[in-house]
């Protein structure tokens, strides 16, 4: 289906909480990879179907059978489940395992955006540390930065699209209180700029809480979920128009 990379540059909130709410609330069959060359959480902050998620099973267990060549079928594999049923790729929980997986980013993203049954999203953390990286990103059907709503924040965007050289989405993380102005202020600040939409999500570290836990009653009431479901229809929309259109 589409593989959806996840990222922010430097100084920019966190990722891995976005991508686990556009999870959660996703309307297709998806699946959350942590693809962070850095090293990841999800492992330790999320509780698993089963219990706790296990950090041995997942991009570092699917690296080491996969030397000699990657295919899409053999990703959930190495998958694991959350309470709320989302399946999760997890991610390297350290940056010294990454160096002896240099060569896997570009395969990995190939198998990722492979899967015929559901979409992607590709937690990548933040961009520059790890120039490999770039390999995956590569494969990516879309591409989406996040930039809290501050000058200074945008600006090193402007330059992390230079780098790029493609076009991507743009997710402001806006106090609630400010939500659609905080957008629109961005907007400005972009328009003129090659990005292919503005869209937000709600700084909401209650909900952010909540999404660690069991999800349901007051998390699904959340700003937090309450802008990812209208982000992620969005998304997903774009998406299967975009597929309809090759």
């Amino acid at each position: 289906m589409a593989l959806i990379v996840l990222a922010a540059d430097k100084g920019a909130p966190g990722v891995t909480t976005a991508a686990t709410a556009l999870g959660a609330v996703w309307p297709r069959p998806v699946l959350l990879a942590e693809c962070d060359p850095s090293g990841g959480d999800l492992a330790y902050r999320l509780p698993g179907a089963d219990g706790t998620l296990s950090p041995s099973r997942g991009l570092l267990s699917l690296g080491a059978v996969a030397r000699r060549g990657l295919h899409p079928d053999q990703i959930y594999e190495h998958t694991q489940r959350l309470v709320g049923g989302l399946d999760v790729l997890a991610g390297l929980t350290n940056g010294e395992q990454a160096s002896g997986l240099t060569w896997m980013w570009g395969p990995l993203g190939r198998a990722l955006a492979m899967l015929s049954h559901a979409d992607v999203l590709a937690d990548c953390g933040r961009l520059g540390a790890h120039p490999e990286l770039n390999d995956l990103l590569a494969e990516a059907d879309q591409i989406i930065l996040f930039t809290r709503p501050s000058l200074d924040h945008v600006a090193h965007l402007r330059e992390r699209l230079t780098l790029i050289r493609r076009q991507v989405g743009l997710v402001v993380i806006a106090d609630p209180r400010a939500y659609r102005t905080s957008i629109d202020e961005v907007r400005r600040i972009v328009s003129g700029w090659d990005i292919a939409f503005v869209g937000g999500l709600a700084f909401d570290p209650k909900g952010a809480e909540l999404l660690r836990g069991r999800w349901g009653g007051g998390l699904d009431r959340s700003p937090l979920i309450r802008t990812a479901r209208e982000l992620a229809v969005r998304l997903s929309a774009r998406l299967q128009e975009r597929a309809h259109e090759h």
